[in-house]
């Protein structure tokens, strides 16, 4: 802006809305890492695992809560699995999403003592469902994903 009159053009609401994100542990180490960075302070993620509930889901405190009607209430779903896991939630989650036209990443958390065929068998779990895969090492990765996103 060069002059004060120009200041009137300015548009003075922020340039996007944020998104309305669901982050979803697919099994029992996807789930620590979901549980971990659930206790941080986000506006608008929403925290749930699937690692032991196929076809539905559980808040952090517990709750029940079913996957199709929380993907009708996203914008981009984020699932999070560890290599050689059972993502098998992924393929509900997936088809929910497509059907809601809900964008999807899938994250795999990698370790270091994790082989390529355990990272490879969760990728063709993750891979016909996820718009977006990610293999991530260290785990912080989802950290900065979600405040780069305005979660």
């Amino acid at each position: 802006m060069n002059s004060r009159a120009e200041v009137r053009f300015r548009i003075q609401d922020p340039n996007s809305r944020p998104r309305a994100i669901k982050v979803i542990a697919l099994d029992a180490a996807g789930e620590a890492i979901v549980r971990r960075v659930a206790e941080r302070p986000w506006k608008s993620a929403t925290f749930l695992s699937a690692a032991a509930f196929p076809g539905t889901a559980r808040d952090f405190s517990g709750q029940p809560k079913d996957l199709t009607k929380e993907v009708n209430t996203a914008d981009l779903v984020v699932m999070v699995a560890s290599p050689g896991g059972e993502a098998h939630a992924a393929s509900v989650i997936g088809e929910a999403c497509s059907a809601k036209r809900v964008m999807t990443t899938g994250l795999v958390v990698r370790t270091d003592a994790a082989s390529e065929e355990a990272v490879s068998k969760t990728l063709s779990q993750l891979r016909p469902w996820s718009l977006m895969l990610v293999v991530a090492d260290p785990d912080d990765y989802i950290d900065a994903m979600l405040a780069a996103l305005r979660a």
